[in-house]
């Protein structure tokens, strides 16, 4: 980066703060112009594997120019591409092993990182130093360089963070890039699952490290000189100039880091740094909920959960939303249990009792049925049902006793007091 500004303690983390959610609400200048008709579908993919470039168009529909890009890519097929499958470049050289080259048959082998023009295609001869420029361009989503997540599209070095998410990063990652000038000592905090970290600190001041894994563990390293060193299970390649300093990381970091740059109060220094965080969360589909039923078909459906990468739990739906690039997956409905159930039993109500006390009887018809997967049902064999016992056909009722009149005794004869004299 060409300029740089004075940052105070705490700039670059709530600068890196600021860039986050500028970068996912902030909507493009040409995303608001009316002069643009709707984006059109995206393409098919570029790679079926080990991720490709797919692109979108759009007319514009005034009479003059319109301001903005009228194609966009993403990133597609972001899924590792099986080992026998090899470099994508060294395909693409491969490719012309058998097309002859000045009148001779040579095998081709990939030249990778050139400064000049990384997204054509050059390639070396086999056991020869004949380099030759075999395509002006790579096939779309051919790395622009090894150690980058940067892809070529239409023949030129596309930012991944443009393309809206990283293949390396096995998740949706963003790309930090920073320059700041440094008056006070500083922090640069990059997280856990980081990859392709690298630090440039131009000036006196020295580098040095400090870490926390998931599980709370701190600790630290001086960087006290050139070395390639082990902190905290991510490997760390370290070099110290007379008048600056570079760290690298290729990531993915197993712990927090924080780099912290120490201030020898002599002059100003300045850092810049790049790396790619990734999405800590992400939705994952759940499996299939129990049958709706036992026999006879029925339905289950799946849902969704938003998940946490770092601590391996579920977590609350909004950590998900969060990301635009995060897509809920949508329920799946599928069928299950469509065998028939077994034959059973079946009985129609009981009848009215044949009495209304002293005991009675009472009766139904009992069948033996089949039920098919719509829910019809049909009397079958009852020897179809011989392995559940059958139900009975009859039943006492109104057992108890009858109410019937219980003459008492007599009262005594009672004579009026005036008949007696």
């Amino acid at each position: 980066m060409e300029c740089c500004r004075r940052a105070t303690p705490g700039t670059l983390l709530l600068f890196l703060a600021f860039l986050l959610l500028s970068s996912r609400t902030a909507r493009s200048e040409e995303d608001r112009d009316g002069l643009w008709d709707a984006w059109g579908p995206w393409s098919e993919c570029s790679r079926t594997c080990g991720g490709g470039a797919s692109y979108s168009l759009r007319r514009c529909l005034s009479s003059k120019s319109c301001e903005g890009r009228n194609i966009r890519y993403r990133t597609c097929s972001n899924v590792d591409c099986p080992p026998e499958a090899g470099d994508f470049r060294a395909q693409q050289c491969s490719a012309h092993n058998d097309v002859k080259h000045h009148g001779q048959f040579y095998e081709w082998l990939p030249v990778s990182n050139d400064p000049d023009n990384p997204c054509s295609l050059k390639c070396q001869a086999k056991g020869t130093a004949l380099v030759v420029e075999l395509a002006p361009k790579v096939l779309d989503g051919t790395r622009c360089y090894t150690e980058s997540l940067d892809m070529c599209i239409s023949g030129l070095c596309q930012v991944s963070a443009d393309l809206r998410s990283v293949i390396l990063c096995q998740v949706t990652c963003f790309k930090i890039s920073l320059c700041l000038s440094l008056a006070d000592d500083a922090v640069v905090a990059i997280p856990y699952g980081s990859r392709h970290v690298r630090l440039v600190l131009k000036g006196p001041d020295h580098l040095y490290l400090e870490t926390k894994t998931l599980q709370g563990a701190k600790g630290e390293n001086s960087l006290s000189s050139t070395g390639t060193f082990l902190v905290d299970n991510s490997s760390v390649d370290f070099q110290k100039f007379p008048d600056k300093e570079i760290l690298r990381m290729a990531g993915p970091l197993t712990a927090d880091f924080i780099v912290k740059i120490r201030n020898s109060g002599s002059s100003d220094s300045t850092v810049q740094f790049i790396f790619y965080q990734p999405i800590i969360h992400r939705w994952r589909e759940t499996d299939f909920f129990p049958c709706s039923a036992t026999c006879g078909g029925g339905y289950q459906l799946t849902s969704a959960e938003c998940y946490d990468l770092r601590s391996n739990r579920v977590v609350a739906d909004q950590y998900c939303h969060y990301y635009p690039e995060n897509i809920k997956p949508k329920p799946k409905l599928q069928e299950c249990n469509l065998d028939p159930c077994p034959a059973r039993w079946e009985a129609t109500p009981w009848t009215a009792c044949s009495s209304s006390c002293g005991g009675g009887i009472q009766s139904r018809a009992v069948s033996c049925v089949e039920e098919d997967i719509q829910g019809h049902v049909t009397s079958v064999e009852e020897w179809k049902c011989m392995y559940t016992p059958k139900m009975p056909i009859a039943q006492p009722c109104n057992i108890f006793d009858c109410p019937k009149w219980l003459a008492q005794e007599w009262s005594p004869v009672t004579v009026p007091s005036f008949f007696v004299h």
